[in-house]
């Protein structure tokens, strides 16, 4: 099937379209009913009579954009109407509000009068927080869009001019600053001479580019004083002295080619003849002026970007409206003046020189991605866009003029981070308490980390540093260590890490000593002791057996029973503790903790009553929730009598008896403990009553189905498997792990410890965490 033919089904198949409306308020109940609508919906309505303002208070005016096209200029198809654009609109509506939590009600206007969309969207204003037009042919979109602007008091953002024009603007300064030219120097042709074209060479006026160094051209050839022919005010403004008539001879030169046209436009003799280290941006779409293969043959200095995902450095809108809009709408702002749009140009271009997280590079198939030619703008997947974004535009917003309110920025980019799931709500709150919690010399947790020659685990470490999460400790050859550490440029933050190699250590002698007094009945030889104090592994979890370090962080390149087992020697287990392994698993709206998933395959009623007790415990320590217990089973409340399910009904009441404060009920059905509906109409005794967060299970079989199945087939974030039952924090990372997963573990070790200092951990409490 061709992607043609698998978008028709895409369209077609279940619900016709993309998008729907559903409610952002419980209506389960005649009460909620009431409250919707009459007669409690008239309370909002005064308030909102009596202060305009409060209708972003009891609204969603205040989240909610206008997507408004007459269809003259759909993709590259031109006019097909307004029915017909309805499938874009749509679309642009779903990346509104995956990008950035934006809703949208997408409006197809039958105007071809361009007074007619301004005085539609003049009758819209009331409804909608901002608008954007889309689709709309010049030079009649130049017209539409400034009569808005001056009419009404919501952003108004034509996001076929002035989204190209910043994600394009962004990816030019980055250019620039490769190739090593200054932007009031270079010489740049535009190439097309509608909207998009015009906003570019608008914006790179802006960001530095001479007017005098500029050309432009349409399908009539170079826009010059004198002529009359396909001119309009807006392309005048372009017009130059010059005995240019070609697109050829314009580019002969030139440093910069910045192309929104059609197909197959320019030649690789024109790319030829330009200047040394030329910018070719080949933005038409779906087929760029010129292939990137193409302009290669010729030009091998060339810095190349496209308006294709099939090519590094595609120009993709969805870079800059859904954040451009986010902080234009959580500002008021009564419009997207340039100052926000440079905001957002200098955002996305500073953002493209971070390091990337593993994140991005999973949603590119594994593609590894770096600041340089073919990485010279951020990933539509990044979401680290929304957090660089949308904080710049409101910033921009008030520095300005045009916000209507203030935000306290700190707190708002937290805000933003909600918009990425639940589990940024959370990490951040244990760092904070990490980054609060140092004892009074300032002294962060040591973390050991074995594998320190490994890359992510270097990067892991200097972001550690960076957010003041704890001390790591790198083991390995230090030569080699601090090679790859300079490769990656990490010098900087990682030059006063201690980096320890096992085999050469003066503490060798003194572990293998250690370890061979706890190892001597149970097979292990002096010499054994000295040879196994070689491995970073065995050296590493001496170091914390030891008071070397605090924790330990490993398991990047091996698997977890080879990570555990010299931690089960070294540390060991709590006496008389059951092990047990927990997963949290976050969603957008709750937390649920399921247990046991890795270690007991059978346990007895005592032993499901002691991993229920400990899952609590370790819930309350992340103060995500108050722990709600439920004992899972085939059976409600006695409705078997199986032996397996009696079992779980056995094990609530020795939690009742040993754990009072605990509130726990059982046995019972996974949806009695989930969907409170259900639970409250047939076991209104039921004392967790559908609102269960800890969910426990008879066997290692059904958890391990259970969490495998929520892992694959749901958006929730996991974290596990935390092992609870060790004497000190071990922590096992799984295989191949994100950067950000081990800095995340980092940061729930250093918690750990931190607790554990305090006091407020009993001895054997501290959990070890499998990423």
């Amino acid at each position: 099937m061709s992607l043609y033919t698998d978008s028709l089904e895409y369209h077609a198949r279940g619900r016709k379209g993309k998008i729907e409306v559903v409610p952002s308020k419980s209506v389960a109940t005649q009460h909620d009913l009431s409250l919707a609508y009459s007669p409690g919906v008239a309370e909002p309505c005064r308030m909102i009579a009596e202060k305009d303002d409060q209708v972003y208070e009891y609204t969603a005016k205040g989240n909610l954009v206008a997507v408004v096209s007459n269809g003259t200029a759909v993709l590259g198809l031109g006019d097909i109407g307004p029915h017909a654009a309805k499938p874009v609109m749509e679309g642009k509506g779903i990346l509104f509000k995956k990008f950035a939590d934006i809703d949208v009600f997408d409006i197809e206007l039958d105007a071809k009068d361009p007074k007619d969309v301004v005085r539609a969207c003049e009758m819209l204003e009331p409804t909608f927080g901002g608008i954007n037009l889309e689709d709309i042919k010049a030079p009649e979109c130049f017209y539409i869009e400034e009569e808005l602007k001056k009419k009404l008091k919501i952003p108004v953002f034509h996001d076929d001019q002035h989204g190209t024009a910043v994600i394009s603007g962004a990816a030019f300064l980055n250019a620039l600053e490769l190739v090593g030219k200054k932007i009031e120097n270079v010489k740049v042709v535009f190439c097309g001479g509608g909207a998009a074209a015009i906003a570019c060479a608008n914006l790179y006026l802006n960001l530095g580019v001479r007017i005098e160094n500029i050309l432009m051209t349409d399908s009539k050839g170079v826009i010059y004083k004198g002529r009359k022919e396909g001119m309009n005010p807006y392309k005048e403004r372009y017009a130059v002295e010059t005995k240019k008539r070609t697109l050829a001879e314009a580019m002969d030169g030139a440093d910069a080619f910045v192309g929104v046209s059609v197909a197959n436009t320019v030649t690789a003799a024109m790319v030829k003849s330009m200047a040394k280290d030329p910018i070719v941006f080949a933005m038409a779409n779906p087929d760029p002026e010129i292939l990137p293969e193409e302009i290669l043959k010729v030009r091998s200095d060339a810095v190349i970007a496209t308006g294709r995902s099939d090519y590094p450095n595609q120009v993709n809108n969805v870079l800059g409206f859904p954040f451009i809009f986010r902080g234009a709408l959580d500002t008021r702002s009564t419009a997207i003046n340039e100052e926000m749009k440079m905001a957002a140009v200098r955002a996305l271009a500073k953002l493209a020189k971070q390091d990337v997280p593993e994140s991005v590079s999973r949603a590119y198939s594994g593609a590894k991605f770096r600041f340089g030619k073919e990485y010279l703008i951020p990933k539509p997947f990044d979401r680290r866009v929304l957090l660089w974004v949308a904080p710049a535009v409101a910033q921009a917003a008030m520095d300005s003029g045009v916000a209507r309110i203030k935000l306290d920025m700190p707190k708002y980019r937290e805000k933003l981070e909600e918009h990425l799931g639940t589990i940024y709500t959370v990490m951040r709150g244990i760092k904070r308490k990490v980054q609060a919690g140092g004892d009074k010399d300032k002294k962060l947790p040591r973390i050991v980390l074995p594998e320190g020659e490994n890359l992510k685990i270097q990067k892991a470490a200097a972001m550690m540093i960076e957010e003041g999460i704890c001390s790591p400790i790198l083991l390995g050859d230090e030569e080699v260590v601090r090679t790859r550490i300079r490769e990656q440029g990490l010098e900087e933050n990682l030059k006063n890490v201690p980096i320890i190699r096992p085999s050469s250590s003066p503490l060798r002698d003194e572990f293998a000593k250690k370890f061979f007094e706890k190892r001597a009945r149970k097979g292990v030889t002096p010499h054994m002791a000295r040879q196994m104090m070689r491995q970073v592994n065995y050296f590493g979890t001496m170091m914390v057996e030891e008071g070397h370090a605090d924790s330990i962080l490993n398991g990047m390149t091996q698997s977890y029973p080879n990570t555990l087992k010299p931690a089960m020697q070294t540390v060991g287990a709590k006496p008389g503790q059951r092990l047990a392994g927990i997963y949290m698993f976050i969603f957008k709206k709750r937390v649920l903790w399921l247990a046991d998933t890795t270690v007991n395959i059978d346990p007895t009623a005592e032993e499901i009553a002691d991993i229920a007790i400990e899952t609590s415990r370790l819930a309350r320590r992340f103060m995500v929730q108050e722990p709600k217990v439920a004992m899972l089973s085939f059976s409600n409340f006695g409705s078997h009598k199986d032996g397996r399910a009696t079992k779980m009904s056995r094990a609530t009441e020795i939690v009742r008896a040993r754990a009072p404060d605990v509130a726990v009920d059982g046995e019972m059905q996974a949806d009695t403990a989930l969907v409170p509906e259900l639970s409250k109409e047939s076991f209104p005794f039921n004392t967790v009553a559908g609102d269960a967060n800890i969910l426990i299970f008879p066997n290692l079989e059904s958890s391990n189905i259970a969490y495998k199945m929520l892992a694959r087939l749901t958006s929730a974030e996991a974290i596990g498997p935390i092992l609870i039952g060790m004497r000190k924090p071990v922590f096992v990372l799984q295989q191949n792990s994100d950067v950000n997963d081990v800095v995340n573990m980092a940061a729930i070790a250093a918690m750990e410890v931190q607790m554990r200092a305090a006091g407020l951990l009993g001895a054997g409490e501290a959990p070890t965490v499998r990423a």
